[in-house]
């Protein structure tokens, strides 16, 4: 494993509380639903597990709360062979995701917790000698923007997922090579022109079975058709693509080959209940792509 290319992933970890319903409550409604259950979560958790799950050796780095919530994350990051501890505060709780889910779609209120205390110094030390450095939006930006200088200064690929959407992304995209977003976070940011000009290729995943377009400056876009399923939980198939990306990326694949792997990747895990489900792996990525 020593000479085995490193993925850093940067980003939160939350424990995810999942509720079916027939709909979203209105305001001042208490609408009855079903508990689904309780599933490692946050976008940094849920893309170091897709990418160690799509075959990267994969180091994390984020924050919890030293509480039973924080017990469980590090043992879901463990068991899909991710590296390293992830950092307790006494500061604050492990950060909570509320999802909500309605026919297999989801709306999610996330409580950052102990996400808001991780530092650049964390994510500095983190990305050291990484091939790719993948980050997000769910912790503190200047803990972001290190992680994405540092990798970019030490030759890494560097991704970022401008998940949810804030102005602050543009200003870091000097050090990005790749900008992943969806349709409606593209729009808050300023449109794909906008985000050219500020230096990065930009992948806009559409919405579920639209698939992906690829949108490099001065070329055509590239569409990645997406794979058809039939969603069991949406929950983190978009984290699984960003994290098998970085993962196929890391490999040396091109850019184009590796967002059919991605796609796969999203797929799988759409068609899984749990943001982390172990069904994702290399060899059900290659199945599917064999398929198709």
């Amino acid at each position: 494993m020593a000479n085995t290319p490193v993925v850093a992933v940067v980003g939160s970890a939350n424990l995810d509380l999942v509720v079916e319903v027939s709909r979203l409550p209105t305001v001042g409604e208490t609408l009855l639903g079903t508990a689904v259950g309780r599933f490692p979560g946050g976008k940094g958790l849920n893309q170091a597990v897709g990418a160690s799950r799509s075959g990267a050796q994969t180091r994390f780095c984020a924050v919890v709360g030293r509480d039973e919530a924080g017990d469980i994350l590090q043992d879901s990051a463990r068991s899909a062979g991710v590296v390293g501890d992830l950092r307790r505060t006494d500061a604050a709780p492990t950060g909570v995701a509320h999802v909500f889910s309605v026919d297999g779609d989801n709306s999610i209120i996330v409580a950052a917790g102990a996400n808001a205390e991780l530092t650049a110094t964390d994510a500095t030390d983190a990305v050291t000698g990484a091939a790719v450095v993948l980050a997000q939006l769910e912790v503190p930006v200047p803990a972001v923007a290190a992680a994405l200088a540092a990798g970019r200064a030490a030759g890494a690929l560097t991704i970022l997922n401008a998940a949810p959407a804030a102005e602050a992304a543009v200003a870091l995209l000097a050090d990005v090579d790749i900008l992943i977003v969806n349709e409606t976070e593209c729009e808050e940011l300023g449109g794909i022109e906008r985000l050219h000009a500020a230096g990065a290729d930009v992948i806009v995943r559409t919405a579920g079975a639209d698939g992906v377009d690829l949108h490099r400056a001065g070329q055509p876009v590239l569409h990645v058709p997406a794979f058809r399923i039939d969603p069991v939980d949406t929950t983190g198939a978009g984290d699984a693509f960003c994290g098998a990306l970085a993962a196929t990326l890391a490999t040396g694949v091109p850019l184009a080959e590796a967002l059919r792997a991605a796609s796969a990747a999203g797929a799988i895990v759409a068609g899984q209940l749990g943001a982390t489900t172990p069904a994702l792996t290399p060899e059900a990525i290659t199945t599917l792509l064999t398929r198709a």
